[in-house]
């Protein structure tokens, strides 16, 4: 996967500033999918420092998942476990199908991608992104995509 500049929220000058995606539609679409599929969403939350992805919490038929969108770029991804620092990412067909018209939905084999110096290489990301990579030392490609980081 080409990472693009400014996926992880961090760039080096206004010129190099990474465009929005629009939360406003991705929380309706979160609260539809919830509805439709005899479900509820627990909580949803914007991006707030220093994590760099919307989430919405939801419960169908007594499961619990996380449903996350990066700020900047349409790429959602699901998971399990979503905490300060450590996400835990799954695939679901059902919402993917709901979503993957309007979003870029990344699964666990693209993920969860070891990070190594010739995947760096191959991505757009500017010198901002870099240092916050070596300094903290993302190990997947998700990690990188959706993180904590300041």
């Amino acid at each position: 996967m080409k990472l693009p500049n400014g996926v992880t929220g961090f760039y080096d000058s206004k010129v190099n500033k990474p465009p929005q995606v629009d939360g406003k539609q991705f929380k309706q679409l979160c609260f539809d999918f919830a509805s439709r599929n005899s479900g509820k969403v627990i909580n949803f939350i914007t991006p707030q420092y220093p994590s760099n992805f919307y989430y919405a919490h939801v419960e169908i038929v007594g499961n619990q998942f996380y449903i996350l969108l990066n700020e900047h770029y349409p790429y959602l991804a699901f998971a399990s476990i979503v905490e300060f620092g450590n996400i835990k990412f799954i695939n679901r067909p059902v919402p993917y199908e709901k979503f993957s018209s309007f979003y870029r939905v990344i699964g666990t084999g693209e993920l969860n991608v070891p990070l190594n110096q010739k995947l760096l290489k191959q991505t757009e990301l500017n010198s901002a992104e870099l240092e916050q990579i070596a300094y903290w030392k993302p190990e997947t490609v998700g990690w990188i995509i959706f993180n904590y980081w300041d």
